[in-house]
């Protein structure tokens, strides 16, 4: 009787799509990474415009992870920063035929799809041709769970005004308090109304898939998460903080930015928690205005710092003098898990907030648009980790330089009781958010539950 050997002859192959936004493209990529590494016979072919593909093709990643580009859906997308809605609007209507047209010429079949939640089309195409999609959501759990409270059958026109009957919306949203849903008002003024419906459009469609993934961690919004988890049919899996961490003992990607200072050398001269960090995002930021007023009244704080400011690199290092250290570019989980860093001045983006969340760093809340006025909301009010630079969310008028200075004098004084609460209660996420991707931990354990729904059917037998 011969022998009998049993061998694979398929493997798993995810296709994974992100929105054409760093903000999405990094935790889509963080969230492949963490798949590839717990299944390695997963291939997955990471999805991106030419001009991303430029970016980002030379990154490192593992070798089960593939690059594939479709066309940009404009002629250039970094315009994206001064006509947000026109890039939106082609996003939405621009992407779907390249996207299946590459499916069709790829060599593997496709076991599954992980399409970013603001790419409504994903989900209704894989329908139409019966793959199993997951719906990836790079916002926190609340913020979907606000938008997805909106009636898409109302005119936007009215949205604001909906949102001034707080009471009716919390009936529909679970575990969202009247506050959240006050913040989202900023949220609905902030945007064109173009967007605002594409955005409760592409919400809408969520329920529709066959999985939603949250890049947020169960325990960080464990009432929300519950409450979606009863609405919605479809599994639900917090598998974040969908964040770089599992590169933080790797060699340093420094040595690519040859021009970019050695801003760690620089934190190891300090004692620790006594440098702020400050970033406030890569896409869009304050006027320069406000740029001036928040270097002054870093400089008159006596503050130790560290600036991630990119295109302002030149121009707010002459204000420095010393006392703080301005740089286009750098490793900003390394730099928030650095023991000199003691605080973080955020636009409150969900990735940033993240990575704060997982180093234990308090942060000042600057929010600028969309979802970052919740987000702070939630660090000041509900996580108790941080301090708001603006007590108004909608005031335009700027934040002074004499306010700044006394507030980070303040949020950096480690005898302050307040701070001592702050950093404790800091600390306290930051286990959780550990515990959550160690062995047994949520996110571990619904990343493998994700892994083997997909694979079901898909790891095939074949007998010598």
């Amino acid at each position: 009787m011969s022998s009998v050997c049993m061998k694979p002859i398929s493997s798993t192959h995810v296709v994974a799509i992100p929105y054409p936004g760093r903000g999405h493209i990094n935790p889509m990529m963080n969230l492949c990474k963490l798949l590839a590494s717990r299944k390695h016979d997963l291939e997955i072919t990471f999805v991106v415009t030419k001009e991303w593909l430029g970016f980002i093709g030379s990154c490192a990643k593992p070798d089960n992870i593939h690059f594939a580009s479709i066309p940009n859906v404009l002629p250039s997308e970094l315009v994206r920063g001064t006509d947000f809605p026109g890039f939106y609007e082609a996003v939405m209507t621009k992407m779907e035929a390249p996207f299946e047209e590459l499916l069709d010429n790829l060599k593997l079949p496709v076991t599954a799809i992980i399409a970013d939640t603001e790419l409504q089309w994903a989900i209704r195409m894989g329908n139409r041709r019966n793959f199993s999609v997951a719906s990836l959501c790079t916002t926190s759990a609340t913020v979907f769970s606000i938008l997805h409270s909106i009636d898409l059958t109302q005119n936007c026109h009215f949205l604001v005004d909906l949102l001034d009957k707080s009471s009716e919306l919390v009936e529909h949203s679970p575990g969202i308090s009247p506050g959240h849903l006050a913040d989202l008002q900023v949220l609905l003024e902030g945007n064109a109304p173009r967007v605002i419906e594409l955005t409760l459009e592409c919400i809408s469609w969520v329920p529709k898939a066959k999985y939603l993934l949250f890049t947020s961690v169960y325990e960080l919004e464990s009432h929300v998460m519950d409450a979606l988890k009863s609405k919605f049919n479809i599994p639900i899996y917090p598998v974040g903080p969908a964040i770089p961490y599992f590169e933080l003992h790797e060699n340093s990607s420094e040595s690519t930015f040859p021009n970019v200072p050695n801003y760690l050398q620089w934190l190891d001269s300090h004692p620790p928690c006594s440098v702020l960090y400050v970033s406030l995002g890569s896409f869009l930021s304050v006027s320069n205005e406000q740029m001036d007023e928040i270097a002054a009244g870093l400089q008159d704080s006596g503050v130790p710092y560290v600036w991630v400011a990119r295109g302002e690199t030149s121009r707010l290092r002459d204000s420095c003098d010393g006392m703080g250290l301005v740089v286009p570019w750098c490793d900003q989980l390394k730099m928030l898990c650095h023991s000199s860093i003691g605080g973080f001045l955020t636009h409150c983006g969900w990735n940033s907030t993240l990575e704060a969340i997982f180093a234990g760093i308090p942060m000042l809340t600057f929010p600028i648009i969309f979802d970052q006025a919740p987000n702070s909301k939630q660090i000041v009010d509900d996580w108790k980790i941080g301090w708001r630079v603006k007590e108004q969310h909608r005031d335009e008028s700027l934040v002074t330089r004499a306010r700044i200075a006394e507030l980070v004098r303040c949020f950096m004084d480690p005898e302050n009781n307040e701070v001592k609460n702050m950093r404790r209660s800091a600390r306290e996420l930051k286990e959780k958010c550990r515990k959550a991707i160690a062995k047994g931990g949520s996110s571990q354990m619904n990343l493998d539950a994700f892994i083997n729904h997909i694979s079901q059917g898909h790891d095939a037998m074949l007998i010598d």
